[in-house]
C-alpha cells in the first residue's frame, strides 16, 4: 500500500510539552512509539475499551452480522406487541 508523503515540516514543541498536528486530526487518538531517542511513529488509532473488546472476536462479529442481517429481513410489525409485552412480563 502506497503511503501518501508530505514534505517535512518543522514543528516546535511547546513549554507544555505539545506539538500541533492539525485540526484535521483534532480529537483524534493517535499511538506515539519512540523508535529511539529523538526519533517517534505517531500513527492514528481506534482504542476498543476493554469491555466491548469480545465483540470484536470472530464468533461475536459473526453473530451480531447473523442478527443484523435477521432484522433486516424481519421488518418489526405490531401485530403481536400485546402478546409479547404479556409474554414477557409473565417471564
Amino acid at each position: 500500500m502506497p503511503a501518501l508523503a508530505s514534505p517535512p515540516s518543522v514543528k516546535i514543541v511547546g513549554t507544555n510539552g505539545q506539538i500541533s498536528l492539525g485540526k484535521q486530526f483534532a480529537g483524534r487518538q493517535v499511538l506515539v512509539e519512540e523508535r529511539e531517542p529523538g526519533v517517534w511513529l505517531v500513527r492514528t488509532a481506534t482504542v476498543v475499551p476493554d469491555n466491548e473488546r469480545w465483540l470484536h472476536q470472530p464468533k461475536a462479529a459473526a453473530d451480531v452480522q447473523n442478527a443484523i442481517q435477521w432484522a433486516q429481513a424481519n421488518k418489526p410489525a405490531d401485530g403481536k406487541l400485546n402478546a409479547t409485552l404479556k409474554r414477557l412480563k409473565n417471564a
